[in-house]
């Protein structure tokens, strides 16, 4: 029982840990390299330390279930149809996010309204007839304010990186539901490593249109051509590490511990565990790269954490079925 509670407790914060922490080196890699060739690296990365721990927990499970042909032909076509759909949605969300930190957003006001896609979940449910709950729609007005302290500035303006980033936590959102319809029939670690090598695909295409067109640019100039800038091959071997820390702790590791911890647990708990992650990003942009944000600032980080936990909170008053 004692490893059970350890793991359903110390799992889930050294993954919203190691999440939090990335978007510093998402920072550190902004300058220098462009969106697309960062995402399409550490996207190949994920994808090498994925087949490794698939290959490992293979051999660890030996005692497999046997599975008719019919079976077999019918996870496969799940699995394919699931990681395009996934990776499509990682590509998409992924690609907007480092682009919002190119932009200009720092390490932890970007943490912060990331974690905004745990509002939006909820509430892009009832498109599937999911029902709301009051929590859920005090937690969405907490989180409009938040926003409105984080990003809108004195003349009503939104800065184009938030903007970016904000669009981000919507196609997270969205992430969220397509893999919650596939993890039922398909195995989540052979899951998120399909859906990493047709991200990586994706970025990799872009990549090559953007050549094609002979779009260049430096990364930190602009919005635009942070996100079609050529790639620079000495930048990115001198951010090499950054990105291979996002490649294997932040897309590997941490996925895997949030399997693992989510494993006979109670999601709510385990959630709400997770979503620490946009304080890790601030506390770690805040000591690594000495980031400071203003008062107001703080207020809304504060605003947008407590929506994010009141968007767990099940209803007390609700009667159950």
């Amino acid at each position: 029982m004692k490893h059970n509670q350890v793991r359903q407790v110390v799992f889930p914060i050294l993954a919203a840990l190691i999440w939090g922490t990335a978007f510093v080196a998402q920072d550190m890699c902004a300058d220098v390299i462009d969106t697309f060739s960062f995402n399409a690296v550490r996207s190949y990365i994920a994808v090498v330390v994925l087949l490794v721990i698939i290959f490992i927990s293979g051999k660890l499970n030996k005692d497999k279930p046997q599975l008719s042909e019919a079976e077999k032909k019918r996870g496969r076509r799940d699995l394919i149809v699931g990681g395009v759909c996934c990776g499509t949605a990682l590509a998409v969300a992924s690609n907007f996010q480092q682009a919002g930190i190119t932009a200009g957003t720092d390490a932890g006001k970007a943490g912060f309204i990331t974690a905004l896609y745990v509002v939006l979940v909820p509430v892009f449910g009832l498109f599937f007839k999911r029902k709301v709950n009051l929590p859920t729609w005090i937690a969405v007005v907490l989180s409009v304010i938040a926003l409105y302290l984080l990003c809108i500035k004195g003349d009503f303006s939104l800065a184009p990186g938030d903007l970016l980033i904000l669009v981000c936590a919507v196609c997270f959102a969205i992430h969220i539901l397509v893999i919650d319809h596939f993890t039922a029939t398909v195995d989540g670690l052979k899951l998120s490593c399909v859906q990493f090598l047709v991200a990586a695909v994706w970025a990799t295409l872009a990549k090559v249109v953007c050549a094609i067109l002979g779009v260049n640019g430096i990364g930190d100039v602009s919005v635009a051509t942070s996100i079609f800038a050529v790639p620079d091959w000495q930048g990115i071997l001198s951010c090499f590490l950054p990105i291979l820390y996002v490649g294997v702790f932040s897309s590997g590791v941490a996925y895997t511990l949030q399997i693992l911890a989510q494993k006979d647990s109670n999601p709510t708990v385990v959630t709400i565990l997770l979503s620490l992650e946009s304080v890790f990003a601030v506390i770690s942009g805040a000591i690594i790269l000495h980031q400071q944000m203003t008062a107001r600032e703080y207020i809304g980080c504060v605003i947008m954490f407590a929506a994010v936990i009141l968007a767990q909170i099940p209803n007390p008053f609700e009667k159950k079925a």
